[in-house]
């Protein structure tokens, strides 16, 4: 791309003296606004906001009293569902349609509003995985709200895309400065 924008500049441009500040400024907004179009695609992509969800479980022909639990972070359907009382974090986060690729199992975190605190309780997804263990797997409360962490490899990657972004602009920056 900044290969592109040095030609177009130096050809078009060079002849003209066109002001400086004003070729930055345009090529600023371009720029901008694409990265904003890319944000804004990636995110419609992978999250449904605003969905309220409702499980029913397994009935068994008897009503079952439903609670409110919120599911954020690195699922494929994050949102409030309203679940039966016994569902487990599990059933919640499979509900969500699962955990997505950058998501961290190893700390998962479950908000628990008590009557005087909030209380934080940690949940090693990796760790139920690898050793089928099910009494690792927490019962949620009404109100609980679970939290899925991105990876460190996500992390490192929205920063690369951040600073790979910043070097176009600063790019173009230059070639604009170059133009004699």
């Amino acid at each position: 791309m900044t290969l592109i924008l040095n030609v177009i500049f130096s050809s078009a441009f060079k002849e003209t003296r066109v002001n400086k500040k004003r070729i930055f400024i345009l090529m600023f907004i371009v720029l901008f606004a694409s990265l904003v179009a890319q944000t804004e695609s990636s995110s419609a992509q992978s999250y449904s906001t605003g969905s309220v969800y409702l499980y029913s479980g397994t009935l068994t022909g008897s009503e079952q009293l439903k609670i409110k639990s919120y599911i954020w972070g690195q699922v494929q359907k994050p949102g409030l569902y309203i679940v039966p009382d016994d569902t487990d974090l599990l059933t919640l986060i499979s509900s969500a349609g699962g955990p997505t690729e950058n998501a961290n199992l190893t700390k998962v975190r479950i908000i628990r509003s008590t009557e005087n605190e909030n209380k934080i309780i940690w949940v090693d997804l990796q760790e139920y995985i690898d050793s089928g263990n099910y009494e690792l797997i927490p019962q949620l409360q009404p109100g609980d709200t679970v939290v899925i962490s991105g990876s460190a490899y996500y992390a490192f990657t929205k920063a690369v895309a951040w600073i790979s972004q910043l070097a176009v602009i600063l790019s173009v920056y230059i070639s604009v400065n170059n133009i004699n």
